[in-house]
């Protein structure tokens, strides 16, 4: 395993696979480990370090986790990881070898460099150090105390070490290589005096002598100005050196021929400094490389650019242009080709039958060039072998080559032209404005247009506009031509006909390079039909597909299934489909359409007629995936099942979308009815609801139980995404139909919509069908449908008190699911497990199982189902006093829940932060979170009585903290009665103890008395006396009263209410 810190902090698997860290606190905790060098760090450093001074109240407990954390992340990486991470004399240590840390690794180099007596080898070894560095030191916490002096020491040792690389290229007679480089490091380094004398030395030595003395003037000027002093004494010595001529006057290692002109493009190049530089390192170790790449990426930009370095460089480079150059039909005739090249070396014809080849490799056998051969994708057969021939005959001859396409011999070296990078979906404008395809777009645009900047107004616009131009400079430039004209706006929503909007390029350009149309039909016009054939149907797809798929899907009318896979390749060397590997370790590789690709090839399949039968197999093949994945979800493969689905749901939603649009409700069904558990597993509520509505609209043309149940699953999702209030009164009847048995209905969707219900307030009402499914599930078979119905049951138990029916149920469901291997459903069966632990006082088991939930979904990226857990959490944390805890646990439950899209989610944190603020006194702000709430359930179309009553409850003592007597008093009867329906002795206690504060607020204190005499007795009836946490209430009032009536008084209207019903005590609040 390596780690690096000349750049971010980063580590590398031993297969040079990047480990992620997460967390900040747990990569600040490798940083500070790795600034240590080996020492060990002792605990109160660390803490100090990773809290940044601030540290955590049970700080010990909190390094150890981070440390836990760490050593799951190195062990996950690699075996035996987690040994790296040491405790070691009261302290933690990283115990990295030498060589797996990049710092180390540099000084090593810069050591043995400065061992060395050659230069050229000295300069080899520093060149090796520093392209070790990926950015400033710990640059992701540069600013950090516990990081800032090693950063600075290291970033200072780099400095030094580009300026021992620069003397040593110009010692070792290199110095027309430099010249550009030290240009850069002057600019950026102005008043380091060794920098200074290596550039001095280097222009003298290329017969540049007025620059050197320039160079010493401008220093000089600089020390004058900012710091009142002369240049040292060893550059006042090279100065007068210079002036004497006493410096030997060197020529540069060849010389390059005089060109006619620059070979940089009139405009300046964007975004592509790493690349250019990449290639000519490339080009440093390998003699042929073949930039590749979808055409309009920018290839012949960047070869251009690394030639004329190259040249600036002292190098000789020849430019092959091979544009024009019609295909031959003979692949072996290089004729043409030869003549090309001998007219970019103006070779002329010479006496005797010499072919043009023979004069083209006889003028470059002896030299020592870098030969660019520009657009090769048409001529790839006959240029092949003439390559092979001219790298074999002319040893000192590099090549580099553009193309689509790469010729396959065995000494190219490929490199990928990417697109350029484009902003991060969440990015700011600040970061979006950094992004190298949006300061293209800027700039070009700009000069098109007088004025034009990127403004708050239009940041969003331009960045999703260079998304949908897949970052391709050509697409780029061609859209910011038309700003001017029509806007960025009008441009963005105009790109659906892009290559009829991208029409106008640069007349200077060549015509197949001057409008998105003729780049695109270039490419096509180059396939034989098959790859055409595979290429449109590859236009079906939503964000790709693997290997299976496309055999299943683009086979067929005279393409075979075995002959899919030779086509993709092909079409991935041509540039025209992206190829990567399966995420989630799943193995194999992706294929893919830009965006741009695909709207061209979509519409050759439109044109070729094939169009309905290609989007019918799509169809029925992940209309096949799909069912035989879902089973997998409901076991011990639910996370390879989960994995699988991501990586294809976009597809599943394309395919979806096809059948709806063709009328076609059983197909649509078919490939719903299994995704519908995987839209609730994944939190994608609203995409499953929107489906499912569309099919209930078409339910005339499903069966029976099919209808039903299409209705059942669009209720229970619609409940969940917190939209039981705006589907017209829908929700509500489908809910009375399953409640009262007149739904024809699967025992599935029977529990799913019962599991809604309950985790929307609505446990009474779903009782029936929770009952129904279980008795259904255990006549079947069905194992996971009689657990899952049996923490519906749980559930229910627990909101109407009955704590032995919660228990039991949970337990129950707890163990099927366990043998099962289902993880969901342990989270679901330990979250009934947890409130009948918090019920009879058990915190710390309580949060041991809300943990375990939080953690097992955390791991399967369930994140509504996270959100509950910690939400659960705070909970505790409310009821063991930690209101710190529990505010910090419930807006992180409603962001986890806000970021997935589960309303329900977000309206129970915000219940919990409402309960905080009031027992911290910020009576406005619990107001508002619990009103709010309320608000939301009235609109519901469901009863939400469960929820109501502590809604109720908490408003009414509210009202009462406030002042507000009459309010409070209402909003306790309608707490009651909302009780009185839901069965829950808990929720009728609760009701009557804030009936005796408001009562005790009205002076009324034997009223009160009784009250709270009742609701004592009504807790003790089911075995769940107020926990001591949530008492505070019932003690204020008691307290009120004792002053009020006396002790005596007290305890006599007290033992009063003891013996008196809820219904009797209520009625004392009516007189």
């Amino acid at each position: 395993m390596r780690f690096g810190v000349l750049g971010p902090v980063a580590v590398w698997t031993d297969a040079d696979e990047r480990v992620a860290v997460p967390g900040r606190k747990v990569r600040a905790l490798l940083a500070s480990l790795l600034v240590a060098e080996g020492r060990p760090v002792p605990p109160a450093r660390l803490v100090d370090e990773i809290w940044e001074g601030r540290p955590p109240e049970h700080a010990s407990a909190a390094l150890h986790a981070k440390v836990s954390q760490l050593r799951r992340v190195l062990d996950g990486a690699e075996p035996g990881g987690r040994e790296l991470v040491v405790r070691k004399d009261a302290g933690y240590l990283l115990a990295a070898g030498r060589d797996t840390v990049d710092s180390w690794r540099f000084r090593d180099l810069v050591g043995s460099a400065r061992r060395r007596t050659d230069p050229a080898a000295r300069a080899a070894d520093l060149t090796e150090a520093l392209n070790l560095w990926r950015g400033p030191a710990y640059a992701d916490f540069g600013g950090e105390p516990a990081v800032l002096a090693a950063a600075g020491r290291l970033d200072e040792e780099r400095v030094e070490a580009l300026e021992a690389r620069a003397e040593a290229l110009v010692e070792a007679g290199e110095h027309s290589r430099i010249i550009g480089e030290l240009e850069e490091l002057v600019l950026r380094y102005p008043l380091r005096e060794r920098l200074r004398a290596a550039q001095m030395r280097a222009l003298h030595h290329a017969g540049r002598r007025s620059e050197a003395l320039d160079s010493y003037a401008q220093l000089r000027s600089l020390l004058s100005e900012e710091l009142g002093l002369e240049p040292g004494e060893g550059l006042r010595e090279l100065q007068g050196a210079i002036l004497r001529e006493e410096l030997p006057a060197a020529s540069p290692r060849g010389s390059a021929p005089a060109r006619n002109r620059s070979l940089r493009g009139l405009t300046r190049l964007v975004g592509r400094e790493d690349a250019v530089e990449d290639v000519r390192k490339l080009l440093g170790d390998h003699r042929m490389v073949t930039l590749t790449g979808p055409g309009g990426v920018g290839k012949t930009r960047v070869a251009l650019e690394v030639a004329a370095r190259e040249e600036d460089a002292g190098h000789d480079v020849v430019l092959v242009e091979l544009a024009a150059l019609d295909p031959s039909d003979d692949p072996s005739d290089t004729s043409s080709l030869a003549a090309g090249m001998a007219h970019a070396l103006d070779l002329r014809p010479g006496p005797g039958p010499i072919r043009p080849e023979e004069a083209v490799t006889a003028a470059l056998a002896r030299r020592d060039v870098l030969l660019v051969v520009d657009n090769c994708e048409h001529v790839v057969e006959p240029l092949a072998p003439l390559v092979e021939s001219l790298l074999r005959d002319a040893p000192r001859v590099r090549v580099l080559l553009t193309s689509r396409e790469p010729l396959a011999v065995d000494a190219e070296l490929r490199w990928e032209v990417p697109p350029l990078e484009l902003p991060e979906p969440d990015a700011d404008a600040g970061r979006v404005g950094q992004s190298a395809a949006v300061l293209l777009f800027v700039e070009r645009a700009s000069a098109a247009c007088h004025g034009f900047t990127l403004d708050g107004a239009n940041t969003a616009d331009v960045a999703a506009l260079c998304r949908r131009l897949d970052g391709l400079p050509l697409a780029l430039e061609l859209a910011a031509s038309r700003v001017c004209s029509l806007g960025v706006a009008e441009v963005l929503e105009r790109l659906d006909g892009r290559f009829r909007l991208l029409d106008g390029g640069r007349r200077s350009a060549s015509p197949r390079q001057r409008t998105l149309r003729a780049v695109t039909d270039w490419s096509w016009d180059l396939l034989p039909e098959r790859e055409r054939a595979v290429l449109r149907r590859l236009a079906v797809y939503a964000d790709g597909c693997d290997l299976a798929s496309a055999e299943a899907v683009c086979s067929g009318d005279g393409v075979g299934s075995a002959e899919v896979a030779g086509s993709l390749a092909r079409l991935v060397d041509r540039s025209l489909v992206v190829s990567s590997p399966k995420g989630s370790g799943r193995g194999g590789r992706r294929f893919r359409l830009l965006e741009t690709i695909a709207a061209y090839a979509g519409e050759r399949l439109d044109e070729s007629g094939e169009g309905g039968r290609v989007r019918r197999r799509h169809l029925e093949y992940y209309t096949g995936l799909v069912g035989r994945t879902a089973p997998l979800l409901r076991g011990d493969g639910q996370r390879e099942a989960l994995d699988l689905l991501d990586g294809e749901s976009a597809n599943i939603r394309t395919a979806l979308e096809e059948a709806l649009r063709a009328e076609d409700a059983e197909g649509a069904w078919a490939l719903a009815e299994p995704s519908a558990w995987y839209w609730l597993l994944r939190g994608r509520l609203a995409e499953g609801r929107a489906f499912l509505r569309e099919l209930c609209r078409r339910k005339e043309s499903l069966g029976a139980e099919a209808a039903a149940d299409v209705e059942g699953w669009w209720s229970g999702l619609a409940l969940l995404d917190g939209a039981g209030a705006d589907t017209e009164g829908h929700v509500g009847r489908v809910v009375e139909l399953f409640r009262d048995g007149e739904a024809r209905c699967s025992p599935r969707a029977s529990w799913f919509l019962a599991y809604a219900l309950l985790n929307t307030g609505g446990a009474a009402t779903g009782a029936p069908m929770a009952e129904r499914a279980l008795e259904l599930s255990r006549c079947s078979g069905d194992r996971w449908t009689e657990a899952a119905a049996l923490c519906v049951l749980a559930g229910q138990a627990h909101s109407r008190g009955d704590l032995e029916a919660l228990r039991r149920d949970a337990e129950e469901g707890h163990r099927l699911f366990a043998e099962l291997g289902d993880g969901w459903g342990l989270i679901q069966a330990s979250f009934s497990l947890a409130s009948w632990a918090e019920v009879v006082g058990d915190y710390d088991r309580a949060r041991e199982l809300h943990g375990e939930s939080a953690r097992r979904a955390r791991e399967l990226r369930m994140w509504p189902d996270e959100a509950d857990a910690v939400t659960g959490l705070a909970r505790i944390d409310m009821l063991s006093g930690d209101f710190a805890g529990a505010r910090a646990h419930h807006e992180r439950a409603m962001r986890l829940a806000a970021d997935s899209g589960y309303k329900v989610g977000e309206l129970f944190a915000r219940i919990g932060l409402g309960l905080g603020a009031r027992r911290e006194g910020r009576l406005r702000e619990a107001r508002e979170h619990l009103g709010a709430v309320l608000d939301w359930n009235r609109r519901s179309e469901v009863d939400t009585d469960v929820v109501d009553t502590l809604l109720l409850a908490e408003l009414g003592f509210v009202a009462e903290l406030e002042g507000r007597v009459d309010d409070s008093l209402r909003l306790h009867a309608e707490g009651y009665e909302a009780a009185c329906r839901v069965g829950d002795p808990r929720a009728l206690a609760l009701s009557l103890e804030g009936l005796a504060a408001a009562t005790a607020a009205a002076s009324r204190h034997a009223v009160a008395a009784r009250l709270l005499g009742a609701a004592h007795a009504t807790r003790v009836s089911v075995g769940a006396p107020l926990p001591e946490a949530e008492s505070g209430d019932v003690r204020r009032v008691e307290r009120l009263l004792r002053d009020g009536l006396g002790d005596g008084g007290f305890e006599s209207g007290f033992a009063l209410g003891r013996r008196m019903s809820p219904e009797e005590a209520f009625a004392l609040t009516l007189t």
